[in-house]
């Protein structure tokens, strides 16, 4: 079961990241509207993402009851999702993919309103995966500070996952497909980017420093490698330093020579570069949302005080 949850958690939080990332990168960054098949997309990670809290939930029963998967009963469901703020969240999550999925239809029609709206309910879906996590393991004002610097945590993170998803399927496109106009619109992508990954970068660091506060506290930093969660944790931020440093070779050295290759009319090169670079800053993306997964799980320092 400990291994199925995890699966459940990754898959949940690569498909939520996605959904979410992906509506509000589109909205902050046209060029990408008419390159890339959204509609599709959105609506197949909405309904994913349906099915996924579905099976997460099921999984949560029968861990809570003590029971396997297949012996869940609808009485231990209806306990998480009337009393427990968790279950509460869930239905709001529902509530958001369902929104989302919703305004997938009409993004030809209605681009800039419907990915407001898909925007808002993949926020909505995404910021309640921090009630299934340790943001929601404090109470009062700490509780509080915890899950809103977990619900920022995750938003962040979803911006970034779904602008290197946009950005990987923009230069992935083959050479012969990508005519000037493509190019540029990948090189406008890109560089706005670099812009809103500034800020990214930023509510990830503090937000991080707060949880690891909270979840570590500075008594327990120096044992952090002798322990499964200290291990996870310092591989993970290890990935995210690998991260930092792809987005600021994308940023300030393969973006602005894009530019230069395609008034040359030599962008091949360029392009390789890019892939590249953004393809391994995806993996680490990926890695590091397993890593998350996982850390779900285990018991963080400071509660075992």
């Amino acid at each position: 079961m400990p291994t199925l949850d995890v699966l459940v958690r990754f898959a949940l939080y690569l498909d939520l990241t996605l959904a979410f990332g992906v509506a509000f990168f589109a909205l902050c960054a046209p060029q990408v509207r008419g390159a890339l098949p959204l509609p599709g997309a959105l609506a197949s990670a909405g309904l994913a993402g349906i099915a996924l809290s579905v099976l997460g939930l099921a999984v949560l029963s029968a861990s809570m009851a003590g029971v396997p998967l297949s012996q869940v009963d609808a009485e231990s469901v209806a306990a998480i999702l009337t009393g427990m703020s968790l279950g509460k969240a869930w239905m709001v999550r529902i509530g958001g993919l369902a929104l989302l999925i919703a305004a997938a239809a009409f993004l030809r029609s209605r681009p800039v309103a419907a990915l407001s709206v898909a925007s808002v309910g993949g926020a909505l879906a995404l910021g309640g995966l921090a009630w299934a996590g340790h943001g929601a393991m404090d109470e009062g004002a700490v509780g509080w500070l915890h899950l809103m610097a977990d619900i920022a945590h995750l938003l962040a993170a979803g911006i970034w996952v779904g602008a290197l998803t946009c950005l990987v399927l923009l230069v992935a496109r083959p050479s012969h497909r990508a005519d000037a106009a493509h190019l540029w619109a990948t090189h406008r992508a890109l560089d706005g980017f670099s812009l809103m990954g500034t800020t990214v970068v930023a509510v990830i660091t503090a937000t991080g420093l707060v949880n690891a506060w909270l979840l570590v506290g500075p008594t327990n930093a120096m044992s952090l490698p002798t322990t499964a969660y200290g291990q996870l944790l310092i591989a993970k931020l290890a990935l995210f330093a690998a991260m930092l440093g792809f987005a600021a070779v994308n940023r300030y050295r393969l973006t602005p020579a894009l530019a230069g290759r395609i008034d040359a009319g030599d962008h091949r090169g360029a392009i390789v570069a890019l892939r590249v670079s953004v393809a391994l800053e995806t993996v680490c993306v990926v890695l590091v949302l397993a890593l998350v997964a996982w850390l779900g799980i285990l018991q963080p320092p400071a509660s075992a005080m």
